[in-house]
């Protein structure tokens, strides 16, 4: 039996764009299992039985003589891609501790402070106590890249730990995305929109951009 990747995906969802990013850099195949949030399609008993939490992405991996593994949280599965294909690509993480603690801490800054304010199901609760969503998710936007930026005006080469992609660029790269659709001027903070620059130069996250996935709406793709 070869080695099968399945990513459930949506094409918005930046957590969704770190693994496409990630499998597109490490040159892993995969299939995309689309699911639509705006449908409530992560909410399906079938989805359920993949993802508990109603929520994507997914990654499904079937390897040779090995039980399939699901593993439903973005981070935990970059890393698993790192690990369980080590002859794949570019490793994701750095060699020593110390900058492998640096990357860490940075996609954590991402994953607790920026993203799960542009979630979606976080931003349909918001609504109904008043606050003005696009707003509230911008201020908080705005103080998780603050903090980017201090530690990346030291840490940055070309990127955020020196000249190679590593998961904290996986996950920079969609929080800028969603940054931008809030009204965040990125430019605020220069060393960090130097990274997002470089990165939307590699062809991983060209491929993985939220405007050129199959189901992405005809109206938002990418005119040629």
């Amino acid at each position: 039996m070869t080695d099968s990747v399945t990513l459930y995906t949506y094409f918005r969802s930046s957590c969704s764009a770190r693994l496409r990013i990630a499998l597109y850099l490490k040159g892993i195949p995969f299939t995309s299992v689309f699911v639509n949030l705006l449908k409530d399609e992560q909410s399906s008993p079938a989805h359920r039985e993949i993802n508990p939490s109603g929520t994507v992405p997914a990654l499904v991996t079937q390897r040779a003589s090995k039980t399939p593994v699901t593993i439903t949280q973005s981070l935990a599965a970059l890393e698993y891609l790192d690990e369980a294909f080590p002859n794949k690509g570019p490793a994701l993480l750095p060699s020593d501790p110390e900058s492998r603690a640096l990357v860490r801490t940075l996609c954590e800054i991402i994953g607790c402070d920026i993203q799960p304010v542009t979630n979606l199901r976080i931003l349909k609760r918001v609504g109904p106590l008043g606050a003005d969503r696009a707003a509230w998710s911008k201020d908080l936007i705005e103080d998780g890249l603050r903090a980017y930026e201090s530690i990346v005006s030291w840490s940055a080469g070309n990127f955020s730990v020196g000249d190679r992609i590593t998961t904290a660029d996986i996950c920079l790269i969609p929080a800028a995305w969603g940054a931008e659709r809030v009204g965040v001027d990125l430019a605020m903070f220069p060393v960090t929109y130097g990274i997002v620059q470089n990165l939307e130069k590699e062809e991983a996250v060209k491929k993985g951009h939220w405007q050129t996935q199959p189901d992405t709406p005809e109206e938002l793709r990418v005119k040629e």
